[in-house]
């Protein structure tokens, strides 16, 4: 498929009443993308489009279709006829209006990945916009880094690493103890998450999402711990044995100091 034919089918898409706006996300809105990249194409919408009409039109540019999947978002998840991939996602615009306004606006942090959905309004090409709402939003929300969100994702994130008894620290050490590689696995997954989000926080950045999240801090980041990638790196090649424990101290104790 070409590219005319996939500005037809946001075209077809834009004539749904219940459309609002059209954006690209991911590395096609940032520019950085080849013709295998696939499509991050969000539909900001007033109220549920039914599934028999996202069929019909959708059907007239993909082989593969999968309709309202609910992973993550409301999605359709599809393969265009030239075999790249499509992930189109539905949002009621008035929602991510709240949504977004929870964190830029009220300040709440979240354990991990707190402003990614901001980054991502900010961040996106706008492909169609019927009546300005979502141009209206990035204007909104394209302010300063708030001085408490930064404070409060750091607060509760950190809490998070170390210091509390459910604090993914222990967790690990018990999860290594037991040599229970799975939960292993995964209480490191999340204590990265949070030491990724004080990160973004300290630099004052949004959260770009979990893809090459170290390529992004060394390019995007001016405050880095001491040793950032070599510990990281060093953590995923000792993560089932009990040098685990000791890196994940040194982790924290280096992010530590660049915490004000």
């Amino acid at each position: 498929m070409n590219k005319v034919k996939v500005e037809d089918l946001f075209k077809d898409i834009s004539k749904w009443n219940q459309v609002e706006a059209i954006a690209l996300g991911g590395s096609r809105a940032g520019g950085k993308y080849d013709d295998n990249s696939d499509y991050d194409v969000y539909v900001y919408v007033k109220e549920n489009i039914p599934k028999d009409i996202r069929m019909n039109v959708l059907s007239k540019y993909c082989c593969k279709i999968e309709i309202e999947n609910h992973y993550w978002e409301v999605e359709d998840n599809c393969t265009l006829n030239s075999n790249t991939d499509i992930d189109i996602i539905y949002r009621n615009i008035e929602y991510f209006d709240v949504t977004i306004s929870n964190v830029v606006g009220k300040n709440i942090a979240n354990n991990g990945y707190t402003t990614c959905l901001w980054h991502n309004l900010i961040s996106c090409k706008v492909l169609y916009d019927k009546n300005g709402k979502l141009n209206e939003l990035k204007r909104k929300y394209n302010i300063t880094y708030p001085d408490k969100l930064r404070d409060n994702i750091i607060s509760k994130n950190r809490k998070l690493l170390n210091g509390v008894i459910p604090s993914y620290d222990m967790q690990i050490k018990k999860a290594i103890k037991r040599n229970d590689k799975v939960s292993i696995n995964h209480r490191i997954t999340e204590f990265l998450v949070s030491y990724f989000d004080i990160i973004f926080a300290i630099n004052k950045l949004s959260h770009p999402g979990e893809k090459r999240l170290i390529q992004q801090c060394i390019d995007l980041c001016e405050i880095l711990p001491i040793d950032f990638e070599e510990n990281i790196n060093e953590l995923f090649e000792n993560m089932f044995n009990e040098d685990c424990n000791l890196i994940v101290e040194r982790i924290i104790k280096n992010l530590d100091k660049i915490i004000e």
